[in-house]
């Protein structure tokens, strides 16, 4: 498990994902999420622009991202 310490309000998810070495770059990122491969809180997310906030659990195959 990962975590990624919050500097702002929110991150947007191709960014966090970017971030955290997940995707190597931001179209990688878009393909990753269009692919059904990134949730949120247990859901599948979708959008590529969501934003991922304070308390939010991201999952990437077996990585699991806690927003602080």
């Amino acid at each position: 498990m990962k975590t990624y310490h919050l500097k702002e309000e929110y991150i947007e998810l191709t960014k966090l994902l970017k971030l955290m070495k997940l995707a190597v770059t931001g179209g990688h990122a878009k393909i990753m999420i269009e692919s059904g491969e990134v949730f949120r809180n247990g859901n599948q997310e979708t959008r590529k622009r969501a934003k991922i906030r304070k308390g939010d659990h991201v999952m990437v195959n077996d990585v699991q991202i806690t927003i602080a």
